[in-house]
């Protein structure tokens, strides 16, 4: 009878598991997302130092307007593993923008210790964890091969979304609206990336899809500053594992070589 009652929760359980997933398959129905290669993906990925500081200029022109990076600090902008920009100029960036300081009950200009400034609009969300906040994929259901490859397309949704726009337009109660593929419908937001509207220091040449394709690199960073100590730490910790599981295995086998050996012996 307990056997009977197991096999009957086993199989319901695995029918609660089937439902969802094919809920989870046609959620992905309507936008689309390119599967665009960033240098941070994969195990042994990692930011490109340049691309970050591009991504950066291109918030500061493009974005800063109307979303704001409050969970950023200015300083980490000089970290390692980040745009990693000179301290000088992690300063002189700081002191551009001014800050609400509670004690003086005053705006001031920002130090290196202050974050960002948040959105005043109510309608443009902050854009600090933008990349972990919204998935552009999500692999083969429930066994998360594309996620360990590739991740869940936080920074292709970006990028895609930012280049997604059709040209067409939609006029809704006084408001324009734009057709969106990545996002699967209609913005508010216009399209916000032109060739050439900024011009990199580095020489490289700002098309749409290069300036796309850097902002969302930079806003992976600061979703996930910590990206690469924890590949470091990983890559670490699997090394330890598969020396100890070989000193272990040795082990083993020394200390049942003897009791091995008489056995054949009798």
């Amino acid at each position: 009878m307990k056997l009977k009652q197991l096999m009957l929760s086993a199989a319901a359980a695995m029918a609660l598991v089937a439902v969802p997933a094919s809920e989870a398959e046609a959620a992905k129905v309507g936008g689309e997302v390119t599967n665009f290669d960033f240098s941070f993906q994969g195990p042994f990925g990692t930011y490109d130092r340049n691309q970050l500081q591009r991504g950066l200029q291109v918030y500061r022109e493009a974005c800063a307007a109307c979303h704001g990076l409050e969970y950023v600090a200015f300083r980490t902008l000089s970290d390692p593993d980040g745009p990693e920009l000179p301290e000088d100029q992690m300063r002189a960036l700081a002191e551009q923008y001014e800050v609400w300081d509670p004690e003086l009950r005053e705006y001031r200009t920002a130090e290196q210790t202050d974050h960002f400034p948040q959105s005043q609009l109510e309608t443009a969300p902050d854009l600090s964890l933008m990349t972990k906040a919204r998935a552009g994929f999500s692999g083969p259901y429930g066994l998360g091969i594309n996620q360990l490859l590739k991740g869940i397309g936080g920074p292709e949704y970006v990028a895609s979304m930012l280049l997604g726009y059709t040209g067409e337009e939609d006029m809704q109660a006084g408001t324009m609206f734009y057709y969106n593929e990545a996002y699967g419908g209609w913005l508010s937001m216009a399209p916000v990336l032109s060739d050439g509207m900024v011009q990199y220091a580095d020489g490289t040449e700002a098309t749409a899809e290069q300036m796309a394709l850097d902002v969302a690199a930079f806003l992976t960073w600061t979703a996930e500053p910590k990206m690469m100590q924890r590949k470091r730490a990983g890559f670490t910790g699997v090394i330890f594992l598969t020396v100890l599981a070989a000193l272990l295995y040795l082990t083993n086998k020394k200390l049942w070589a003897p009791v091995k050996r008489r056995a054949k012996e009798s």
